[in-house]
């Protein structure tokens, strides 16, 4: 009866040393946090099993198209990394310096030569990642997207997504603001091309249309907040909107101080995708009707704890599902100090 008992205790140890996060950035590879800094999560693993359990660390590569540095990433990076150290696993996040899908394709390939037990990935732009997305899965890497595509990873052969149905998302966003009184509205994208922020923007334009009212797109860019501002309140003022929806974490500060800088807060009103303490605090004073969120922890936390319990014990979801995370719609009765201290915290 000991040899059990001993063998028991010893897989406990072992799972329980195992788990560690690396942040990767570009254009280096380096690990933060790992244990053994000296050694990259790329190396051949060791695999070692018993009575089907696999007591080695599972590593997992995820590659999104955010930046480190982004707010809403950093809240989906704490996700991976919570899921990271309770699962025991070994996760690598890594994305380009920049917006781009190129790069991120040759991240997913260095993903595949490294033969992980597990790949997560965004989808802005499911054409120019069809390819290595493809390589991955036909290499036995068990794929689940997270984020943009919620429409068409199917298209992909991956099994399940984590995210919000963004068209859904956007006309939901768009049915309240008619319901406001919307009749001319702005979408703010600071990521054209990226398929789930476009997806907003049609949702959205589908809702005021519906209403009787229209809808115009600008672009703006994200990493110049100055310039951004000046741009939309520009638009305001030349297409006489009436509502102002904008479409991500970038373009919410800009958004907001343009409406109200230049003096259109009585006769514009504001929505915004995600959410940071400064829109909370809009929202809760309703200088913003509401914020769409679509709880990025989620998001890193919950693709990871999917390929780490099918690494260990053959368990999935069911194939071809959404996993969503959105929307939430938060009003000024959501908005609490927990709210916001959480939002401070990088958990909402």
């Amino acid at each position: 009866m000991r040899r059990p008992l001993l063998l028991v205790l010893a897989l406990a140890l072992l799972l329980a040393a195992c788990g560690e996060t690396n942040t990767v950035r570009e254009p280096t590879l380096y690990a933060q946090g790992a244990e053994d800094p000296g050694t990259s999560m790329l190396a051949e693993p060791t695999p070692q099993r018993g009575s089907g359990l696999r007591v080695t660390n599972t590593r997992i590569a995820f590659v999104s198209h955010g930046q480190a540095s982004d707010g809403f990433w950093a809240v989906v990076r704490r996700g991976l990394e919570d899921a990271a150290r309770q699962t025991g696993v070994a996760v690598s996040y890594r994305a380009p310096d920049t917006y781009d899908v190129a790069r991120m394709g040759r991240l997913i390939d260095e993903a595949i030569s490294a033969r992980l037990d597990g790949l997560v990935v965004s989808l802005p732009d499911v054409r120019a990642l069809r390819a290595p997305i493809r390589r991955a899965l036909k290499a036995g890497i068990p794929v689940v997207s997270i984020n943009s595509g919620s429409d068409r990873f199917r298209d992909l052969g991956i099994p399940v997504h984590v995210g919000q149905p963004e068209w859904r998302a956007g006309f939901e966003a768009g049915r309240r603001m008619a319901r406001a009184g919307v009749r001319d509205g702005l979408c703010v994208n600071q990521e054209t091309g990226n398929d789930g922020v476009d997806q907003r923007c049609r949702g959205f334009s589908a809702a005021i249309r519906r209403s009787g009212g229209r809808t115009s797109q600008i672009a703006v860019d994200g990493q110049d907040a100055p310039g951004a501002q000046q741009e939309i309140a520009a638009a305001i003022e030349r297409l006489r909107a009436d509502g102002v929806i904008s479409l991500g974490t970038s373009a919410n500060l800009p958004a907001l101080k343009a409406v109200r800088a230049g003096g259109f807060g009585r006769q514009v009103k504001l929505a915004a995708f995600d959410i940071t303490p400064e829109v909370l605090e809009a929202v809760r004073i309703k200088r913003v009707l509401f914020a769409v969120d679509q709880q990025p922890y989620l998001q890193g936390y919950t693709p990871v704890m999917i390929l780490a319990e099918r690494a260990r014990h053959g368990l999935f979801p069911a194939p071809g599902e959404v996993i969503t995370t959105g929307p939430r719609f938060i009003t000024a009765r959501d908005v609490t100090d927990d709210l916001i201290e959480l939002s401070r915290r990088g958990l909402r």
